[in-house]
């Protein structure tokens, strides 16, 4: 039986699908335990179904036109339909989060770099942990595990226990 967390179930949706989120995206975040519980399950189906369906892809060849007229034939690799399917859950089980511009880069490079890029984390997900994780999988022949959690002992204020969860390798 799921947790409660002392929230209503909006409030407890959004905050497991925020720590979800920051936890695709930087791979490691600290909170409760009973949240990090709660979190490290949420994140483990949405890898899971990434690892499931990454490499559902189609192949295209498209015919382009320029401004001259002249045509030419262009291959498009688009989304298969079960990744594609995957990838609207994925996109309604987080929050998206927008790429962060270094701190020594300019606003042009910044914009050439994330021009193609709508969706950072659902691409991170796609393109990052789901080969990683489909590579641990065939190599160590078990799916999941995908998260774990340190305990770290009493938070000062109010005594909660405190944990970190991560990303494993």
């Amino acid at each position: 039986m799921p947790r409660k967390l002392g929230l209503n179930s909006t409030q407890r949706l959004a905050l497991i699908k925020n720590q979800a989120s920051y936890l695709l995206w930087y791979g490691k975040i600290e909170t409760t335990e009973a949240r990090a519980k709660e979190v490290r399950s949420y994140a483990e189906k949405i890898i899971t179904l990434a690892v499931n369906n990454y490499e559902n892809t189609i192949e295209e060849k498209v015919e382009v036109t320029d401004a001259k007229g002249k045509v030419s034939v262009k291959t498009v690799v688009k989304d298969g339909s079960k990744k594609l399917a995957a990838r609207r859950k994925i996109m309604a089980k987080v929050n998206d989060l927008q790429e962060i511009k270094g701190s020594k880069e300019s606003k042009a490079e910044y914009k050439k770099r994330t021009k193609d890029v709508n969706h950072p984390l659902v691409e991170k997900i796609f393109n990052e942990l789901a080969p990683k994780y489909a590579a641990r999988k065939e190599e160590k022949g078990q799916g999941g595990g995908y998260t774990r959690i340190y305990k770290l002992g009493d938070r000062k204020g109010d005594a909660a226990p405190m944990a970190v969860v991560e990303l494993v390798d």
